[in-house]
């Protein structure tokens, strides 16, 4: 299995802070000074290295910020392409009475699973939604209605796909609720 270059950098981060961390505590357990100037001076170290530490931890968490907020903005400039392919499709399925009609739907469809396929190996999931317990944190109520076929408080319908980058919610599903 292939590691995300997300959790290549998170790897990274954790083996460097790691280090800093050993390297900090060796410090602090050396055995005491004689004089109060080495003291003075192991005090100045030790707050040195706690600064840099602490720098180095935050513009890597920055780094790391800056790159997923990225991959964010560009999943979500593509969802509402994703969504007219599926849109498309659902409409083209049901009327297609040809071959060729038939060919030009499987070959969208497998554009759309290249498309789906893309976004998967960057992080970007599908939040489930159908007959799923409707979640505000994932799902956005429109409409609730009653339902034969789900229980209350069931997502009923999805109106538009949800997705999530981890467990950063990039656009909540648009759903029906049943009462």
């Amino acid at each position: 299995m292939t590691k995300t270059k997300d959790e290549v950098l998170q790897e990274e981060v954790v083996e460097e802070q790691g280090a800093c961390d050993e390297e900090l505590e060796e410090a602090i357990d050396e055995p005491e000074k004689e004089s109060t100037e080495d003291e003075s001076a192991d005090v100045k170290y030790l707050r040195l290295a706690a600064d840099f530490q602490n720098y180095k931890k935050r513009t890597e968490r920055e780094r790391y910020e800056r790159y997923t907020d990225g991959k964010k903005d560009f999943a979500e400039a593509l969802l509402p392409i994703l969504d007219n392919f599926d849109r498309a499709l659902a409409q083209d399925a049901a009327d297609a009475e040809s071959d060729h009609e038939r060919l030009f739907i499987e070959g969208m469809d497998m554009i759309l699973k290249q498309l789906n396929d893309m976004l998967a190996k960057n992080g970007v999931t599908e939040i489930a939604a159908l007959g799923e317990d409707f979640d505000p944190n994932f799902h956005h109520a429109v409409i609730m209605e009653p339902s034969d076929k789900y229980e209350s408080q069931k997502v009923s319908d999805v109106l538009q796909k949800g997705y999530k980058i981890g467990d950063k919610v990039i656009r909540p599903s648009m759903v029906k609720v049943a009462e």
